[in-house]
């Protein structure tokens, strides 16, 4: 770590370019005074995480309404697998999943009077624009709009949130932070081609997309380099592979594990937290929210 990256303290002093970030439905995101929750729906049959409900909508209902109980703040819907050597899902069966989902999660937090955004997990911009139609308010793109050129734009069209992962699949590694920075930089110039603005973005570093345990590990880290950014951050640690292999559990089994991650995580400065579990990782979220952020 160079002498110019500032060292995590607390309570968290973090600058961002932008104090808030309007989701699209309910009050917006005030930055740097708690971390936020994002709960995962995979309308997958493929799901690493053995959660998928494709074609389930009755279980896509109750788990969303379960992560909302919870504490999740914003609903994240993916209708294709991104673990790792999974088979690409044809667009027209990921859109089909994707779309029937948030049609009905979102029909039943209208039903329910809770006003909160869902966010849709894609990468192509066929899958985005029925997905925003149907109710959806951000887009989710683990490529960060470096895979289908047409998905920036239409973000800019629609006013949509953006959040944009860095993917260090199938490319050269030559210093993490240094890796994470010029990807997502990338995407910020392609978000700033379009006229989507800073205003809108949330930046993910990509935690297991092309990184091994140890690499994960130094992500984690170094989480504070990234700081120089001045833009809110997300991570996704939840149930994965690295928490498994650090722990010797299985995937139903990394609950404390993943908690762990994500109170380093927090203290480390992010701003999102992507879970699969919300109840319990709320509690933890609220504890170190509690000892990191005080004056907040």
């Amino acid at each position: 770590m160079t002498d110019s990256v500032p060292l995590p303290a607390w309570p968290i002093q973090r600058r961002y370019r932008h104090a808030s970030w309007n989701p699209g439905r309910g009050p917006c995101w005030a930055w740097g005074t708690r971390t936020f929750v994002m709960g995962i729906i995979n309308a997958t049959d493929d799901s690493f995480s053995g959660d998928g409900v494709a074609d389930r909508l009755d279980d896509a209902v109750a788990l969303a309404r379960e992560l909302v109980e919870g504490g999740a703040d914003i609903i994240d819907i993916g209708g294709a697998s991104s673990r790792p050597r999974a088979e690409p899902t044809p667009v027209a069966v990921e859109r089909r999943r994707a779309v029937r989902v948030i049609e009905a999660v979102r029909c039943e937090l209208d039903r329910l009077g809770i006003d909160i955004p869902i966010s849709v997990d894609t990468t192509t911009a066929a899958v985005a624009e029925p997905a925003l139609t149907a109710g959806a308010d951000v887009v989710n793109d683990i490529t960060g709009f470096r895979t289908d050129p047409e998905l920036a734009p239409l973000v800019a069209r629609h006013g949509a949130g953006a959040v944009l992962m860095h993917n260090q699949r199938g490319r050269e590694h030559t210093d993490l932070i240094a890796d994470v920075t010029t990807g997502l930089n990338i995407s910020l110039d392609i978000c700033a081609a379009a006229g989507v603005g800073a205003d809108r973005i949330v930046a993910d570093p990509g935690f297991g997309f092309g990184f091994g345990v140890s690499q994960n590990l130094e992500l984690m880290r170094r989480l504070p380099e990234l700081w120089p950014l001045d833009l809110p951050l997300l991570i996704g640690t939840s149930r994965k592979s690295t928490v498994g292999a650090i722990t010797n559990t299985g995937i139903d089994d990394r609950l404390f594990g993943t908690a762990a991650t994500i109170t380093a995580a927090i203290c480390a400065g992010i701003d999102v937290v992507r879970v699969h579990d919300a109840a319990q990782m709320t509690q933890a979220i609220r504890m170190t929210d509690a000892i990191v952020r005080p004056a907040r």
